[in-house]
């Protein structure tokens, strides 16, 4: 009897190979006691591989498991307790908002100084607004679609998002783990609303969270799979509802099948389809570093907040990343993922007004 579906067996074997090249890479990360092992390593290992040709292969659907469960993980953080204390610093989670956008824009300018009149084909009106959405702190997909819009080189926006997501990954855990052996870091205590594994506990809150999630895909919301189970678990842990915590195991395969996502990205023909681009964004990331440790500190001073927390919230990076970094880390999770969250909504509510205010005007001048 045929089977009611065909298998593609390339791909899957692709996929299987991938699978097993970043399991070893994660085990040797433990072993070498890196930050962040299970999403570090994968990510590393695939980029070289895809770099050297290896036919590597990310299955979305594994991705997109992986976004349910760490959304899952994290929404556990939110309790009363937890909420309470947000609740008190609503002002400086608004100002983390605000200082993206800002960051966008110091972004946007230097990527368009370092690129003015040095990307063969591309008009400064073209390159403003592309310059402008690559360096927007959002979604990558959704700060492509807008990009599209404005009619900027959306293959170039695309890039920059992969660059900067990828930069902040690798630097920042190190930096950290760093800061830990010679600033004596210590650990936020936070814990998720329970701290055992219960089987029965666990299935509802799959139920729950996937649930979440086909609410969100539904609507068309940005990053459902991450952000419908993050809203619901939040839920859960407010209500202090006591299901199950996420199994370590699960949460370290998630881990990893992102790192996956964000390698099988470094194609040879993304490195050499606009190397000075791909440099450029590299600087641009670490000069928002440097700007971000500086912001992160002073709201640390108004908050008191750990500014390695505050880093971690107002930093460039993508929410998924930043939220596992400081969940593992034990960094203040729910205080990041409160922060990043927040950006995430007024980057894609305001991006496209701003650029009409900020930069059309300007485009239309050249």
């Amino acid at each position: 009897m045929p089977l009611p579906f065909r298998i593609d067996w390339p791909r899957l074997w692709r996929v299987l190979l991938t699978l097993l090249l970043a399991f070893g890479a994660a085990e040797l990360c433990v072993w070498l006691h890196t930050p962040l092992p299970w999403m570090i390593g994968p990510l590393v290992a695939t980029a070289l591989a895809t770099l050297a040709g290896v036919p590597t292969q990310s299955a979305l659907s594994l991705r997109n498991m992986g976004q349910w469960t760490i959304g899952g993980a994290l929404g556990l953080y939110f309790t009363p307790e937890v909420l309470h204390m947000l609740a008190t610093l609503w002002w400086a989670v608004l100002l983390g908002a605000a200082w993206a956008l800002l960051l966008g824009w110091l972004g946007s300018q230097g990527l368009w100084w370092m690129h003015r009149g040095r990307l063969a084909g591309v008009p400064d009106g073209a390159l403003r607004s592309t310059a402008f959405y690559a360096s927007s702190i959002g979604g990558a997909s959704e700060m492509t679609l807008l990009a599209e819009r404005a009619g900027a080189r959306t293959d170039l926006v695309a890039a920059a998002h992969t660059v900067r997501v990828t930069v902040v990954v690798l630097v920042l855990p190190f930096a950290i783990q760093w800061s830990k052996q010679h600033w004596h870091l210590q650990a936020i205590d936070m814990a998720p609303a329970v701290d055992r594994f219960q089987p029965l506990g666990f299935a509802l809150l799959a139920l729950l969270t996937g649930a979440g999630v086909l609410a969100m895909r539904a609507t068309r919301r940005p990053n459902p799979w991450f952000l419908g189970a993050l809203l619901v678990a939040m839920l859960i842990a407010a209500l202090d509802i006591q299901l199950s915590n996420v199994p370590k195991a699960l949460s370290n395969a998630a881990q990893l099948v992102i790192g996956i996502s964000l390698g099988v990205r470094f194609t040879p023909a993304f490195a050499h389809g606009a190397p000075r681009w791909l440099l450029g964004s590299v600087l641009q990331t670490l000069a928002l570093l440097a700007v971000s440790a500086v912001f992160a500190w002073l709201l640390a001073l108004l908050t008191g907040l750990h500014p390695v927390t505050l880093l971690l919230a107002t930093s460039p990076g993508g929410i998924t990343e930043m939220a596992i970094t400081a969940k593992v880390l034990q960094l203040g999770a729910p205080v990041v993922t409160a922060f990043q969250v927040c950006r995430l909504v007024a980057v894609l509510t305001l991006a496209e007004p701003l650029y009409r205010r900020w930069l059309k005007p300007d485009s239309r001048k050249n």
